[in-house]
């Protein structure tokens, strides 16, 4: 967990007026009950998570599919290529969601905009250091070489509406 105790309850405001503000299908299904809290989402969002980002063509098309999220300081995160579609959507339609689905019993859903970061500036270096923490134990020492030659970009979602759901029972 990578959160202060004010960047919790900066995800828990953020949680609640998208609740308040959501239609009436969602809120029939993400009822109080079925609703994490910020401090339930950021113990069950450690680690890498894997994202399905969409962006939108210029012509208004989504694009959807899967990143390496990270979860740090309240904030979804992930990385690209400076040159790949979706960072070039990013750069000229910075309009982003994000869900994170590991199965029926979670689901994380942000909407917002992207800031798009050099991901070897200082601004990115927790980002770094989470995609060191998960990939070094599984690639070994040769993934921190590749990622600090890598020409890359980091991605913050900033987002403006939060809805989470979790399985009532668990």
């Amino acid at each position: 967990m990578h959160e202060t105790p004010e960047e919790v309850a900066a995800l828990q405001r953020l949680l609640d007026a998208s609740a308040a503000a959501a239609g009436p299908h969602l809120a029939s299904i993400v009822t109080d009950d079925h609703r994490p809290s910020a401090a339930e989402i950021v113990t069950e969002m450690t680690g890498m998570c894997l994202l399905t980002v969409a962006t939108a063509t210029a012509d208004g098309r989504p694009i959807a599919g899967p990143l390496d999220g990270y979860l740090l300081h309240g904030r979804l995160w992930t990385s690209s290529s400076p040159d790949s579609v979706r960072v070039r959507h990013l750069r000229n339609r910075p309009a982003v969601s994000a869900t994170y689905l590991p199965g029926e019993h979670f689901a994380l859903t942000v909407h917002g905009r992207a800031a798009v970061i050099d991901l070897q500036s200082d601004d990115a270096g927790e980002l770094r250091q989470a995609m060191l923490d998960h990939y070094v134990p599984l690639q070994g020492p040769a993934f921190a070489r590749w990622l600090a030659d890598l020409d890359g970009v980091a991605v913050r979602i900033d987002a403006d509406k939060v809805f989470a759901y979790r399985l009532a029972d668990r």
